[in-house]
């Protein structure tokens, strides 16, 4: 796979500094994802040339576009991009087929080929049939297509997408994702899909680069990021208990009143993670004396899907999804005194230095 992407992107904001490297295969789709004010904004305005670096570079397919050193950079208009923003800032005075025509048409293309060109896109995205229509007159989910089809239709070394399904409904944001899913799979550039949704990023990426605080603090395929976490924040994305704290064989100090026993071996700086849904709530010290078993206080409970989140205090803050049925059946309520415990088997131990 060859190289689209390579990008040291340093930018200085008041009191914020974002440095991240990111490096981006052709046909490769990379998901950022990060908490608000984490940086992935910056990250996306410095490739497209809205943002200049202050430091560190920006290559696409080998050309440089940025390098404040020497000193160089690119105007946005002049780079091999494509764009989809979140609302997706179609031309509201012009039908769609005309916000298609509008880049080839930048690029020097007469008016008959922008158009034939256009209409070959909106074919391609289903939307053949509305190229009269002006933006107000589409649907969300047909104005964020008639945006996709306007960002390819330049033919981009580099499509970036910013959080681009998060203006949908839920049912059109299903049908939508899986429609760009298709796109992004026939889109022989790079792609970098910024988005605070993990279920978009596990969907439509590659591999994922998760930032926060301006720094890329872990990044991998979705497998990798959902089993080993490494920071708070990535383990509530995916949905994880996770905890840090020193290894010895299958056990892991936690805390000092606390050790979490797994089936993995580990040794020193360690994570242990477990899911919600592998803590059991007992109203007593739960009979045959589970390892992993402590005494907690309910301090919240709230739906979750068809369960209910609870949420505890005690030796660590814990999150246990029960179904509503067990929650009545223990009578559980905030400041209520139970037992938690959870099974050695679905307790993950890993190094807290990856390998």
């Amino acid at each position: 796979m060859s190289e689209i992407v390579d990008a040291h992107l340093v930018v200085d904001r008041g009191g914020f500094r974002l440095d991240v490297r990111l490096r981006i295969g052709a046909g490769e789709v990379v998901a950022l994802l990060g908490p608000n004010g984490a940086g992935k904004t910056t990250a996306l305005r410095a490739l497209a040339g809205l943002q200049p670096l202050s430091a560190g570079h920006v290559t696409l397919a080998g050309v440089d576009v940025d390098r404040p050193d020497r000193p160089l950079w690119t105007p946005p208009e002049r780079r091999p991009i494509g764009v989809v923003f979140q609302d997706y800032l179609l031309f509201p005075h012009l039908n769609a087929l005309d916000n298609v025509a509008f880049g080839p048409r930048r690029q020097g293309a007469d008016r008959r080929a922008a158009r034939a060109l256009a209409a070959r896109w909106l074919e391609r995205v289903g939307l053949r049939a509305y190229e009269r229509s002006r933006p107000r007159q589409l649907s969300g989910g047909q104005a964020q297509r008639v945006a996709l089809a306007r960002a390819l239709a330049v033919h981009p070394k580099l499509l970036l997408l910013d959080e681009p399904l998060a203006a949908l409904d839920a049912r059109t944001r299903l049908d939508t994702r899986a429609a760009l899913h298709r796109h992004l799979a026939e889109h022989d550039g790079a792609t970098l899909l910024v988005t605070h949704d993990p279920l978009d990023a596990l969907v439509l990426a590659d591999r994922l680069v998760i930032i926060e605080d301006g720094r890329v603090v872990q990044e991998g395929d979705g497998a990798t990021i959902t089993a080993r976490p490494r920071t708070d924040y990535v383990a509530r994305l995916v949905g994880l208990n996770l905890y840090r704290g020193t290894g010895d064989g299958h056990s892991v100090r936690v805390g000092a009143d606390l050790v979490l026993t797994a089936d993995d071996t580990v040794h020193g700086d360690a994570f242990v993670a477990f899911p919600p849904a592998a803590v059991a709530l007992h109203p007593k010290r739960p009979d045959g004396s589970p390892r992993n078993a402590w005494p907690a206080t309910i301090t919240g409970l709230q739906r979750h899907g068809d369960n209910l989140r609870i949420q505890l205090d005690g030796p660590v803050t814990v999150a246990a999804d029960v179904t509503p049925a067990a929650a009545a059946h223990l009578n559980l309520a905030p400041g209520q005194e139970v037992w938690v415990a959870v099974k050695a088997a679905e307790t993950h131990a890993y190094p807290a230095t990856p390998h």
